[in-house]
């Protein structure tokens, strides 16, 4: 953010008189696409933690250093187009407690062949369940070294590439 504020330039704000003030209704503006870009998550020691992302399948895009969050070593997937995952290390922090998130998901092509990557690289998993009892839908947890739960799921065939509406129970709710 502090990029941000240094190169949007500066307006002071203009006195107001106490004449009149007339209040406008704005119009309403239409958001346009958003996406998430990137999960940041603290680590203790970046290191073991690069090696840990890396057994699982993340490239290592780089750095970028000395910000006022630490070091940020930006992640991503070798399908992804973008970065992932975003691992920020500052050792003045001390100790990282991963409260407030419960997990991430990560999409897998075959469940068992990701199983058996794993285990070569001695990434412990709990053992593969299939939530609806069929052959082609599996996920399994993962732990990475600072406690963060990594959820890893195999899409039935013909399933779109993450969650939507219909994998809801009602999926005429919304909020």
């Amino acid at each position: 953010f502090s990029l941000l504020r240094e190169t949007l330039p500066f307006r002071a704000p203009q006195p107001m008189t106490a004449t009149c003030f007339v209040a406008r209704p704005r119009a309403r503006r239409r958001l346009g696409v958003m996406r998430t870009l990137h999960l940041g998550l603290r680590v203790a020691d970046l290191e073991r933690s690069i090696a840990f992302y890396t057994s699982i399948g993340y490239e290592v895009l780089g750095d970028v250093p000395a910000t006022e969050l630490g070091t940020l070593t930006m992640l991503k997937l070798p399908g992804d187009e973008f970065v992932a995952l975003e691992l920020v290390h500052n050792p003045a922090d001390g100790r990282v407690e991963p409260s407030g998130l419960s997990h991430f998901v990560i999409q897998v092509e075959d469940m068992h062949a990701t199983m058996a990557h794993l285990a070569a690289r001695g990434v412990q998993a709990d053992e593969p369940g299939s939530p609806d009892g069929s052959a082609d839908f599996w996920t399994a947890w993962v732990t990475d070294p600072d406690g963060y739960r990594i959820e890893l799921v195999q899409w039935p065939d013909g399933h779109p590439d993450g969650m939507t509406r219909s994998d809801l129970a009602d999926p005429g709710q919304s909020r």
